[in-house]
């Protein structure tokens, strides 16, 4: 019988998305509910999720309470319910925020997947198997309950519903987050994805969610959103000024460690998989059409900033002191940009050996335009400004096909790409 090789797993990268083998695994979910003083919401909770999931869940499931640092008598209650239900957990914690509580209990988790839910059961349970079934099949990384598509039916107050569409159109405008609704108390993630993902999020409050969905989605993680029944709780003890303050620093944050490049994003990365079609060919280099598509991007942006500067500089000084001086500008945000979105090479590692291999690739499209600009001269002696623009748009697009190859093949060579952040700064 003939066998096929299974899909090579770049390093530090995650392995290709697979249904789980529900047959060797004893506990298939883990739903974590995250209390603080909640004595009195919390055992008719429990009981209600734990009645819920025995009737309609088809795997083995655990509930875990996440106690974090409550002062009240919901300790007691957390451990009454672990005595009388043998899939109930309890978890004490002595410090206070959302965020620690669900990263240490997911940490400690072997369950392949992984959820939790607010203590007041806003959303309607009948939503939770359609949340964690992709999961499940190994098709979405991470699930989310979303309270903001048209399906959804939602009651709340009308301040709410403000800040909560407010709150997702920064994250949008901001962040460019596609996810619909990032505060919805009620989302999972696949154990194997968790395990990668949590030691990057840094929030233990309420934007630990929101930065565990943004940085996912910037990895290139498939986020499944299910549209849920939410009625709002008025007894909710959120503070909702505070909460937003600590958000936007949130968002802050995250924006500036995103476009400086400090979080080893690829390490999320998954690759195609199990069909034959989505391996890897001999003979046909891996991610090309994608690269191509980037390097023009980028090299479009890159030749108006270039004509702009060459406009501008060229009101004071001379053709080749204008076109030296705007293809420098332009050449260092090109190698930049190429280097981050083109070939996605993150982190400080290298950038200024690349920067400096940018230069000559920049040195020879500088011979190319000025040996251009030289030969017009010489033709038509003193050619317009708009003959001379056509004349380096020419000689670039020339130039652009000998930068690509060798930030392919020199610059960022595909070693490079398949290493890590952690390598290329340990190796720098």
């Amino acid at each position: 019988m003939t066998t096929t090789q299974p899909a090579r797993v770049p390093l530090g990268s995650l392995p290709p998305r697979a249904h789980l083998r529900l047959g060797e695994i004893t506990t298939v979910l883990d739903v974590v509910i995250p209390v603080h003083n909640e004595e009195t919401d919390l055992e008719p909770c429990v009981r209600r999720l734990h009645e819920h999931l025995t009737r309609t869940f088809p795997y083995g499931f655990t509930i875990t309470i996440a106690d974090n640092a409550s002062t009240d008598r919901t300790p007691d209650v957390a451990a009454r319910l672990d005595d009388a239900l043998d899939e109930v957990t309890a978890v004490r914690l002595e410090q206070k925020g959302r965020g620690r509580a669900l990263r240490t209990v997911w940490s400690l988790s072997g369950a392949p997947v992984l959820a939790y839910m607010d203590v007041d059961l806003s959303t309607d349970l009948n939503a939770l198997l359609p949340l964690v079934a992709p999961l499940i099949s190994g098709h979405s990384d991470l699930a989310i309950g979303s309270r903001l598509t048209r399906s959804s039916r939602v009651v709340r107050g009308p301040k709410r519903e403000f800040i909560s569409r407010t709150y997702n159109l920064i994250l949008r405008g901001s962040l460019a987050a596609r996810f619909s609704d990032a505060q919805c108390g009620f989302k999972a993630i696949r154990g194997d994805v968790a395990e990668r993902l949590l030691p990057m999020v840094e929030d233990t409050g309420w934007f630990f969610d929101t930065e565990l969905l943004v940085l996912a989605e910037r990895a290139g993680l498939r986020i499944h959103e299910v549209p849920v029944d939410w009625v709002d709780d008025p007894d909710s003890t959120v503070h909702l000024v505070r909460t937003a303050a600590d958000d936007l620093k949130g968002v802050w944050r995250v924006g500036r460690a995103l476009a400086t490049g400090a979080l080893p994003l690829d390490r999320l990365a998954r690759p195609f998989g199990d069909d034959p079609r989505d391996r890897e060919l001999p003979g046909v280099p891996g991610g090309l059409a994608r690269q191509l598509v980037g390097f023009c991007a980028v090299g479009a942006l890159s030749t108006l900033l270039y004509l702009a500067l060459y406009s501008l500089f060229r009101i004071a000084e001379g053709p080749q002191l204008a076109n030296a001086a705007a293809l420098l500008v332009s050449a260092i945000g090109n190698t930049a940009a190429n280097r981050r979105l083109t070939f996605g090479v993150r982190g400080p590692g290298r950038a200024v050996r690349h920067q400096a291999q940018g230069l000559v690739v920049f040195a020879i499209g500088l011979a190319l335009t000025s040996g251009s600009l030289a030969a017009l001269d010489v033709a038509a002696g003193s050619p317009s400004h708009g003959t001379e623009l056509a004349v380096l748009v020419a000689a670039n697009l020339a130039a652009t096909v000998l930068r690509f190859l060798l930030f392919r093949a020199w610059v960022f060579p595909d070693r490079e790409r398949r290493d890590g952040p952690n390598d290329l700064t340990r190796s720098a």
